[in-house]
This record gives C-alpha cells, sequence and structure tokens, in this order.
C-alpha cells in the first residue's frame, strides 16, 4: 500500500511540475520589459522610472489602450527621443509583452 502511495504522489509531481516549469505570457513579457525596457521605463507597480522623461510601463494604458499597441509593436515603435532604440517585436513577443502591461492596469 505504502507502495502504491508513493508511485501514486510521484506520478502526481511529474504530472504537476511541467506546468510550473513553463513560464505565463505574462512572466515571459515580465522578462522581456526587464531586460529590454527596465534601463529606462519602471516595469513594476512602484517604482520610478530610472530615466525621468521614460514612463512608467504601468502608466502606458492611460495614454494608449494596450490592446492598439500590438500594431505599433509589430511595426516599430519610434519616438522622438533619441534614447529610446526602436524596437521591432515578433507576434509571440507581443503577445507576452501586451499580456503583461495588462496585469500592470
Amino acid at each position: 500500500m505504502l507502495h502504491h502511495a508513493l508511485r501514486q504522489g510521484l506520478i502526481g509531481l511529474f504530472l504537476i511540475t511541467p506546468a510550473l516549469a513553463a513560464p505565463t505570457a505574462e512572466q515571459r513579457g515580465k522578462a522581456f520589459a526587464r531586460a529590454n525596457c527596465a534601463r529606462c521605463h519602471a516595469i513594476d507597480r512602484v517604482s520610478e522610472s530610472p530615466l525621468k522623461i521614460a514612463p512608467p510601463l504601468r502608466t502606458l494604458h492611460r495614454n494608449y489602450p494596450i490592446a492598439t499597441l500590438g500594431e505599433a509593436l509589430a511595426e516599430g515603435i519610434y519616438t522622438g527621443h533619441a534614447d529610446m532604440p526602436a524596437f521591432e517585436l515578433s507576434p509571440d513577443q507581443i503577445h507576452d509583452l501586451l499580456s503583461y502591461l495588462k496585469t500592470l492596469e
């Protein structure tokens, strides 16, 4: 009986572990923001942006509906500010980043 319970526990652990290991779209989007945006923008709900003129990502939805940012991200975001690099994201990166930005609204 103990052997059966141990085997069932191990099977359950193997079934759960892959689901826990795979990052969600929000987690991948946050990782993208940390790697590509955090040098200038605050990427969380409370921090100040390291570059004062860079809006915190949590405030973007006030000026731009998050759903409409997808097209701009696909075509490339270009700003009048020389410090803002041009980005062109893949469809998967766009989905992930938008998923993360929605969590900040």
